[in-house]
């Protein structure tokens, strides 16, 4: 199989914690793990948004106090910078004024980062959580490994039990990419990977007279995919084929198998596209126990974007 994945990708050196100030203590707790198992550095990145800057004066007219926005944003952030220090972890806090989604691609050009943390906004209804929000534009946007911190995610906790990551891959050829990080990932935490294929429904395949879970060609597929990628890490690795909803297999299984990490495969570029009509990345996002790493194809950057990164390197 031949190798498509960024090393740095499993074992980051640079993560990026994209946040609104408010998911802090959702946030940083995956941070603190991630770059003490990679031996990272992190950087905590705040857009500040013009209408939070609003002051008064005497004469009561309105003026954009930029300093005194962005100074009471750093003293938010250099707590958690001085908690990772005592970690033993380098961490420095980043504000910025400009949109969120814009700051957070000319920040993962300009410190080359490997990997962005960032958290969903409220527990509210699928539509609202992610149609709009940060995270959906950083999943939309960046080309490397997001880690989405659902309002449902959680640490696993330290009683010992056996770590397990979920790789659900679509069995398209670029699904690869993503199995050898999973399985780098996996192997790295010394966990259990499986990798889960969803078929459709079993009354459509009886119905289609198709083959079924074991006698289907993705569960041949699936096997030889999990050999190959086993080969290369050393891990033995589950496959596993079920039917029905993709979004509920996947939430379904990562529960019964108590799963640390959910990965999605990696998908063709028209893929998050495609989210008004298949929502399976929506809402494991929204509802997963744990957190959620999606990992997209490579594709260029903007001209316009491009020329502001290289121009914050001068």
């Amino acid at each position: 199989m031949p190798e498509t994945v960024n090393h740095d990708w499993a074992r980051p050196a640079v993560i990026l914690v994209a946040t609104d100030l408010s998911d802090l203590d959702r946030l940083m707790p995956h941070a603190f793990e991630q770059a003490a198992a990679s031996g990272g550095r992190l950087l905590l990145l705040h857009a500040l948004a013009a209408i939070g800057a609003v002051s008064l004066e005497g004469g009561d007219l309105p003026y954009y106090d930029v300093a005194g926005a962005i100074e009471a944003a750093g003293k938010v952030l250099q707590p958690w910078c001085e908690a990772a220090h005592r970690r033993g972890i380098q961490c420095d806090a980043l504000v910025r004024e400009g949109l969120a989604t814009h700051e957070i691609l000319v920040a993962v050009r300009q410190f080359q980062v490997d990997r962005v943390i960032v958290g969903t906004r409220s527990r509210s209804k699928l539509g609202k959580l992610l149609v709009g929000s940060v995270a959906e534009q950083v999943l939309r946007s960046v080309n490397l490994p997001v880690l989405t911190v659902g309002p449902e995610a959680h640490l696993q906790d330290a009683s010992g039990d056996e770590r397990v990551v979920l790789l659900a891959t679509t069995l398209r050829e670029t699904s690869r990419p993503g199995a050898a990080l999973a399985c780098r990932i996996a192997s790295d935490q010394k966990a259990r990977l499986i990798l889960l294929h969803v078929l459709p429904p079993l009354d459509e395949t009886a119905r289609k007279h198709l083959p079924q879970e074991l006698d289907s060609a993705a569960m041949r597929e699936l096997r030889q995919l999990a050999e190959e990628t086993g080969a290369h890490c050393g891990i033995a690795i589950d496959s596993l084929v079920a039917h029905g909803n993709p979004s509920i297999e996947i939430l379904a299984e990562a529960s019964a198998c108590r799963a640390s990490l959910i990965i999605l495969g990696v998908r063709q570029r028209s893929a998050f596209e495609d989210l008004a009509l298949d929502r399976t990345v929506y809402r494991v996002l929204a509802h997963a126990r744990c957190p959620v790493l999606t990992l997209r194809e490579p594709q260029p950057m903007p001209a316009e974007l491009h020329t502001e990164v290289m121009g914050a390197h001068h």
